[in-house]
């Protein structure tokens, strides 16, 4: 199940520790009506991690999972040019279940963009911005 997002596909590694989880609640965020990305930068250089938090409030755990699998391969396809040392985690919303696979991916594109954005409000500048395929 780790293919997605573990060593293998696309160079991002997975968040596995509870303070790595929380520390990256205190970064920069994006919201969409289908989640939150949570962004915060570590000081190594190393391959991009990535985590997921989809909470009981969401639904029941077949609806989690389901949730938890669509967003792993949207992060699949939005993620490919996500940042080395970067931390990455993505807190699901009820909406992910039914939404178009194309909308989950959109939304996570924008977010990521919204993520690296300088803070005065600009569009991140063409080295910053992710090349799309």
């Amino acid at each position: 199940m780790a293919a997605a997002c573990g060593r293998g596909t696309g160079g991002i590694d997975r968040l596995r520790r509870r303070a790595d989880f929380l520390a990256a609640k205190r970064g920069r965020k994006a919201h969409s009506a289908l989640m939150t990305l949570e962004m915060l930068p570590r000081d190594e250089a190393r391959l991009p991690r990535l985590g997921f938090t989809v909470t009981r409030r969401v639904g029941t755990a077949v609806e989690r999972n389901r949730i938890r699998r669509r967003l792993r391969a949207a992060a699949a396809t939005a993620l490919v040019a996500a940042r080395p040392g970067c931390d990455y985690v993505i807190v699901a919303r009820r909406g992910a279940i039914d939404a178009a696979f194309a909308r989950l991916v959109g939304d996570l594109e924008r977010a990521v963009q919204r993520v690296h954005a300088t803070k005065s409000g600009a569009k991140p500048t063409s080295e910053e911005a992710p090349e799309r395929a």
